[in-house]
């Protein structure tokens, strides 16, 4: 985790340097106009005169210490706006990908149980249909639906749940639902191929035989012994659902990362797009730290020795 981040870091500064024009201007904002000492005053402010790998690590060490920069369009540090934002990111990444284990888990095991059967054949339809459906027309779709035809959930905004749960509920269930369909999709197709796997197996014939009850044998003997792939989809669905927040935080108006991503390429703010980018890249590398770690405890016989 450690290596990639670097270069991750690496790739996000370098992207200063694919800003069209002097590189100050990402700093001051493209529309402001500068004469030439000006200019020379901010390249030595912001050691812009150094060699591009004394600009890197000057820079690395400043989000070591938690600084990234402030946004040209408040004035406010990006630490601080990103701070305030990233808890409804969270929210929302959170409760779709507790709809998508909740539907899929269950609904994997179902299509594996009955394979070949009318709940098989159902988990299948809803998995290619999830799957070929873009977040953005399903958010927009469920928006006409849910919101304007029948008037059930608001169509956009925010309310804190810690504030207000029921509320806070009510204006996260369609983004959620919209962001964590098509993952919900691909853990269910993971976790049913993963159990017919394992139901195929010798042992599972075994406690047949002994007259174990099929609940018993499904959710304790091959379940667990299934896991792993899931949790290998599941952890990389969850990276994509956090990084994937930008699309469905703009479409319902709700104030997280995604939302502020937007708006600081629209603005070409350009300390906002990098500090967010970095952000949203240690969320994906992190969640899949958990699934490395999961590994282990889900499976003793897995050992990461040096």
């Amino acid at each position: 985790m450690i290596p990639v981040m670097f270069i991750i870091t690496f790739l996000i500064f370098s992207l200063l340097w694919a800003v069209p024009g002097d590189p100050v201007y990402a700093y001051v904002g493209i529309d402001v106009v500068l004469d030439e000492e000006q200019l020379a005053l901010l390249r030595e402010k912001y050691n812009l005169n150094e060699p591009f790998l004394v600009q890197y690590f000057l820079w690395l060490q400043n989000v070591f210490q938690g600084d990234l920069g402030r946004s040209v369009e408040s004035g406010l540090r990006v630490t601080e706006e990103l701070m305030a934002r990233a808890p409804v990111t969270f929210q929302l990444g959170l409760v779709a990908l507790i709809f998508a284990i909740t539907v899929s888990v269950p609904a994997g095991i179902l299509s594996a149980v009955y394979r070949g059967k009318a709940p098989d054949h159902a988990a299948t339809f809803f998995s290619i249909g999830a799957v070929a459906i873009p977040d953005f027309w399903l958010g927009i779709v469920s928006i006409l639906v849910f919101s304007v035809s029948l008037g059930w959930l608001p169509t956009q905004g925010y309310v804190d749940p810690f504030e207000d749960p029921i509320e806070g509920l009510r204006h996260l269930i369609l983004p959620s639902f919209a962001l964590g369909c098509t993952s919900c999709a691909l853990i269910m197709r993971q976790t049913r191929s993963a159990m017919l796997e394992v139901l195929a197996q010798d042992y599972i014939r075994t406690a047949r035989s002994k007259g174990l009850y099929d609940v018993r044998i499904i959710f304790v003997h091959a379940l667990q012994n299934s896991l792993l792939p899931v949790v290998t989809i599941l952890g990389l669905q969850a990276g994509r659902i956090f990084a994937s927040a930008i699309v469905v935080e703009t479409l319902f108006g709700l104030p997280g990362m995604g939302t502020f991503v937007v708006d600081g390429v629209l603005g070409r703010d350009f300390q906002v797009v990098q500090g967010s980018v970095l952000l949203m890249a240690f969320m994906v590398l992190f969640c899949n730290l958990i699934t490395d770690i999961l590994y282990a405890w889900l499976d003793p016989r897995i050992k990461y020795d040096g």
